[in-house]
């Protein structure tokens, strides 16, 4: 791996005439629940094996937060490991985002709560909702909070309790999931690029490839509807796989071109940990080694918004990440929606 030259390396958002101060990840970290759930307990529950899990997806077990534990509680104890890292208090932080599809409760929003139970009395708090992609369009919105200098700490938060929401008795998605949360403190960082370009996008008309039916408007909680199990989780396997590759490889090199990079410049490629098979075509049709390619899917599965967080607080706190290295993180999810980022750390 070459690092890219400081001629080479291209900020996108200066190029583009942005002259406001860059914005840099200045701590992250990460918490999953104590229970661990193996392929061998999913034998016990559905009609599964850990060979057919463990060779369609790459899991072998995954973590569930208990009864009396809820994103909020998640959330939290990653951002509190992130602050206590970064040396900063939470009467510091300015804003907290939180990225979920599985808050607390329809409203208030779970930053709202995060931020309670942080003892963050002057920050302001809001909820986005992008699924799997939520984590990064989260780092996207904190960082233009800090490069217009609105404010100079923004806590990000990638929180979920799936199994919450997973249908224990479907076994092609209940040996997907599981529950965990990572956290990322945004400030400025003098003389460092920082996050320096995040492709996002969209496609709504594919929305029915991954969803909950019931628990909005729609479809409210009744006794029909949680009869009917509308209140779980639903995916199509296939074409949700077929998405996911196409719109991540194309996201990330979007993502490198504005930066005038390529793979072999960055030092850690994270990419949404849902599907061994998905990395693995991900970073082929990338060019990737597989050395560059970070995976702790096989310990956590799919924890949707908290995924690419918890796998960049592992990346960091066992040194595959050091300072100025450049990353490359890429996600997929419901909506449908995806986003690649390019940060330098």
């Amino acid at each position: 791996m070459t690092r890219a030259s400081a001629s080479s390396l291209r900020n996108p958002r200066a190029a583009h005439g942005y002259h406001g101060r860059s914005c840099s990840i200045t701590s992250v970290g990460s918490y999953v629940p104590d229970r661990v759930l193996t392929n061998a307990d999913l034998e016990r529950m559905v009609n599964t094996t850990d060979e057919w899990i463990t060779t369609r997806t790459g899991i072998k077990e995954r973590r569930l937060a208990a009864a009396d534990e809820f994103t909020s509680d998640l959330a939290t104890q990653a951002a509190r490991r992130a602050l206590e890292r970064a040396q900063i208090s939470p009467e510091m932080v300015d804003l907290i985002i939180v990225a979920t599809i599985t808050p607390d409760m329809l409203f208030p929003s779970t930053a709202c709560l995060v931020q309670q139970k942080l003892g963050a009395r002057r920050a302001a708090a809001f909820d986005i909702e992008a699924a799997c992609s939520g984590f990064i369009y989260a780092l996207e919105i904190g960082q233009q909070f800090i490069t217009s200098r609105t404010y100079d700490t923004v806590l990000v938060i990638g929180a979920e309790k799936l199994s919450s929401i997973v249908d224990w008795s479907d076994r092609n998605t209940c040996v997907l999931f599981g529950d965990g949360a990572g956290a990322a403190v945004l400030q400025n960082r003098p003389n460092a690029h920082g996050l320096l370009t995040a492709c996002m996008g969209a496609d709504g008309s594919k929305g029915g490839l991954l969803y909950m039916p019931g628990g909005g408007s729609r479809v409210p909680a009744t006794a029909d509807s949680v009869n009917a199990r509308l209140h779980y989780l639903r995916m199509e396997g296939r074409e949700t796989f077929k998405n996911a590759v196409n719109a991540m490889y194309t996201a990330a090199r979007e993502s490198l071109r504005r930066c005038n990079l390529e793979i072999g410049q960055i030092k850690c490629v994270i990419p949404h940990q849902a599907n061994q098979r998905i990395i693995e075509s991900v970073g082929e049709r990338l060019g990737a080694r597989p050395d560059q390619l970070f995976v702790n899917l096989h310990k956590y599965g799919n924890t949707s918004a908290a995924s690419v967080a918890i796998a960049l607080d592992e990346a960091v706190t066992t040194g595959r990440v050091q300072r100025g290295d450049l990353i490359l993180l890429m996600v997929f999810g419901a909506g449908l929606t995806w986003a690649a980022a390019v940060i330098e750390w």
